[in-house]
């Protein structure tokens, strides 16, 4: 697992290569500004190859938060992951390593009849209830997130996960009212808490797409407020001392700012954006999205970009990204090692100060 020492000398090795601000505190953990994701690509060999050369460029070149997802790619993204970290040439306590459960994965590969399968394997067999499952492919089920975690240990080759998500729970509401979907987290959360009483993971968080960045009235809307509370009661129920829920996961780039521009969320003194209460409430904010899954590799604002330090567009993207006030790290979806240097670069220049990102928004 991640320890306090191995991150930050980390980020002793590798700090001068970077600029202000790359390395970020994530608990008692120093994280790189910039992550790697693992997301896209299909489920083939050639992919897990690229995407094990890119990790280990990644690792061996100053970033030290990967993140992954036991559906990505089949349960490919995780494994190739776990190989990664076995080889790579950095010691396994200085890497921050995330992954998520609720979407019911597929093994190796896409089935010919997904319902079928998600039926013979989850549902015949008790693992999952019919009730609990939403859409066909999600589930927060307190026994169904044990399996998950279970498998993603092992699909990582590790004893523990540093931060376990869980995934996009806003798909809930497809077929519950709120008050279930919170109900329902509280459940998982108290299980992810025993979890973390035994040391199988050392944080744990929630993964959204929607959830916390659209406004109040969407059908996809989850009160922040609301879910670290149940996150916090979810603690007491297991009696521990306070709450290993930390970290929010939310997509924002150039074209997708709303967790800093739509106040949604109930603060204190009224609505303020997911940013804004995150960073009050002591929670650390990953992004994902940071390129728009490549578009913005391609194409920017042309009056963003000039505020921009980097020499590519995707440079800029990333640095804007990760310029966001309570942001700890950005993560970049990057399956080739070529992808890894130019990340890696962006990195090397320093992010936007706090009234030049405010003055993007004027």
């Amino acid at each position: 697992m991640a320890t306090e020492s191995g991150t930050h000398g980390y980020r002793t090795e590798h700090g001068e290569d970077f600029g202000r601000t790359y390395f970020r505190q994530l608990g008692d953990f120093a994280v790189s500004s910039i992550g790697i994701g693992t997301y896209l690509g299909d489920p083939t060999d050639e992919v897990d190859e690229n995407y094990y050369d890119a990790i280990t460029t990644a690792l061996e070149g100053g970033i030290n938060m990967v993140d992954t997802a036991i559906n990505y790619r089949c349960q490919r993204s995780e494994r190739v992951v776990g190989e990664a970290l076995a080889d790579a040439d950095v010691d396994r306590d200085a890497v921050f390593v995330s992954t998520k459960g609720g979407f019911v994965p597929f093994e190796g590969e896409r089935p010919d009849n997904p319902g079928e399968y998600v039926k013979r394997e989850f549902v015949d067999t008790g693992l999952v209830d019919s009730d609990d499952l939403v859409r066909g492919s999600h589930c927060l089920a307190p026994d169904y997130i044990d399996d998950q975690l279970d498998r993603s240990l092992d699909n990582l080759g590790l004893d523990t996960i540093d931060c376990y998500y869980v995934h996009n729970p806003e798909t809930q509401l497809y077929s519950n009212s709120h008050e279930e979907v919170y109900d329902r987290l509280e459940s998982a959360f108290a299980r992810l808490e025993e979890r973390a009483a035994a040391g199988d993971i050392r944080h744990y968080g929630v993964a959204t797409w929607n959830a916390f960045r659209v406004p109040e009235d969407h059908d996809d809307y989850l009160s922040l407020r609301e879910v670290v509370s149940r996150a916090r009661s979810a603690a007491k129920a297991a009696e521990n001392t306070t709450t290993h829920f930390r970290v929010i996961q939310l997509p924002f780039n150039v074209v997708m700012a709303d967790a800093f521009t739509v106040e949604s969320q109930d603060g204190p003194d009224g609505k303020q954006s997911a940013l804004r209460f995150a960073h009050e409430a002591g929670l650390n904010v990953v992004t994902s999205a940071s390129i728009a899954q490549g578009d913005l590799a391609a194409e920017m604002p042309e009056e963003v970009a000039e505020q921009l330090a980097g020499e590519t567009t995707a440079q800029r993207a990333i640095n804007f990204a990760r310029s966001a006030p309570g942001v700890t790290s950005s993560l970049v979806g990057a399956s080739t090692s070529e992808h890894v240097q130019e990340n890696l670069d962006a990195g090397r220049f320093d992010p936007m100060g706090a009234n030049a990102f405010d003055a993007v928004f004027e």
